[in-house]
């Protein structure tokens, strides 16, 4: 695991949601500067650090909204950590938990060197890669399916289907189930498939 080591004077972290943010900015002796929700705007950002955008960084956990924030920061040349999520809840998991406490967590681990870094994917392959996992969790989701197929085959005790993941092999398998209800919950696997 890589931490972030690098000296600034001042350190903001940020609990980052879809709608809201709140910063913690701390100076290098570890005093709160500005403790403060906004609004996940980059105009609104840019204005409440630039008091303090001479020397700082900004750090947020990898979580699902912070491909923008990542970007403007490149594109207006702040330092930018993205904090590994497992590793932050190994290090400052706790019960006092809300954004305000958690936005502070992340600053004092980022000016203590003791924040967790992930990889920050480059933006012009982070499409590809969405895409890629989006396949991948339907790959998933069709292999389930017809993991299901076979195994209520086999609760019945059933002859073999055959190879289901063709089209061809699909018809009547259904109404090999003797209950209308299974036969139902057979068809919807099915025709899920198709899609």
């Amino acid at each position: 695991m890589r931490f972030y080591t690098n000296q600034h004077k001042f350190y903001c972290g940020i609990d980052l949601h879809a709608k809201t943010m709140y910063l913690c900015i701390l100076n290098q002796e570890g005093k709160i500067v500005l403790h403060r929700d906004i609004k996940t705007s980059p105009d609104i950002f840019l204005k409440t650090i630039a008091p303090y955008r001479k020397d700082i960084v900004v750090a947020v956990e990898c979580i699902f909204t912070w491909y923008w924030i990542a970007d403007l920061c490149s594109e207006e040349n702040i330092p930018f950590v993205l904090g590994h999520a497992l590793y932050m809840k190994a290090i400052h998991g706790g019960k006092a938990k809300n954004d305000k406490v958690d936005s502070h967590k992340i600053a004092v681990l980022l000016r203590g060197g003791m924040m967790p870094m992930a990889y920050v994917y480059p933006s012009e392959m982070r499409s590809t890669r969405d895409l890629l996992r989006r396949r991948n969790h339907l790959v998933r989701k069709r292999a389930e399916l017809l993991a299901h197929v076979q195994n209520t085959n086999h609760q019945y005790n059933l002859p073999d289907t055959g190879k289901l993941a063709y089209k061809s092999k699909r018809k009547g398998v259904a109404e090999r189930f003797p209950d209308i209800s299974v036969q139902k919950n057979i068809e919807l696997d099915l025709s899920l498939l198709d899609h």
